[in-house]
């Protein structure tokens, strides 16, 4: 049984940094959209997407329309949104863990896995 009523927890795959804003804002707006609604919610970075999760990487607007990128992270965050941060797309571009925001956390597929557990889970992928 889940820890949130019995609904399925949310995992975003996300692959994408700033290189496509447009990307990242849809796989935030969903992230969003399932932590707002009370599902327990882990975006997992890798590739470029690791360094979205730097304090003051998360810049800009996407699109004409589009809600800005910070505003969304902090929605997000308010909501108890959780990022998981892939260690060897991490490790290979030599960032460093002490400037992550507070609600991301560098692990592998290991630690999701175990996040996971036995619960059912709906995963969207960017």
């Amino acid at each position: 049984m889940t820890n949130n009523g019995g609904r399925p927890k949310a995992v975003i795959s996300l692959t994408t940094g700033l290189e496509d804003a447009e990307k990242v804002t849809v796989a935030f707006l969903v992230a969003v959209g399932a932590a707002e609604d009370g599902r327990e919610t882990l975006m997992f970075l890798t590739k470029e997407a690791v360094r979205l999760v730097l304090r003051g990487t998360l810049q800009g607007v996407a699109c004409d329309g589009c809600p800005p990128l910070p505003e969304l992270a902090a929605r997000y965050e308010a909501a108890g949104g959780r990022y998981l941060v892939c260690p060897i797309c991490f490790d290979a571009k030599h960032l460093d863990s002490e400037a992550l925001v507070p609600n991301a956390e560098v692990g592998g597929t290991v630690v999701m896995w175990k996040w996971i557990d036995t619960d059912p889970v709906v995963t969207f992928s960017y």
